[in-house]
């Protein structure tokens, strides 16, 4: 097997430029999509959990997130 070449700290900043510029564009994207828009997104979605077979999952999550702040209240009187 052939050892992998290291990059060079120069490949290595200009690797990270690239993913700034690809960040700030999508950023600049999503702030021009309306609100209606980021909604159907977020519910289409959520609505593809149950076809994923990730609804048992997030709610192993949910489960878990909301044992951790029971936690928290008792430990803060909240």
């Amino acid at each position: 097997m052939k050892a992998k070449k290291r990059i060079t700290k120069s490949e290595a900043m200009a690797f990270r430029k690239r993913w700034e510029i690809v960040n700030t564009f999508e950023k600049e994207e999503l702030r021009m999509i309306s609100a209606d828009e980021k909604l159907e997104r977020l519910i289409t979605l959520m609505a593809s959990a149950e076809e994923f077979s990730w609804a048992k999952k997030l709610e192993a999550e949910e489960n878990e997130a909301r044992d951790r702040w029971n936690v928290l209240r008792k430990v803060y009187h909240v």
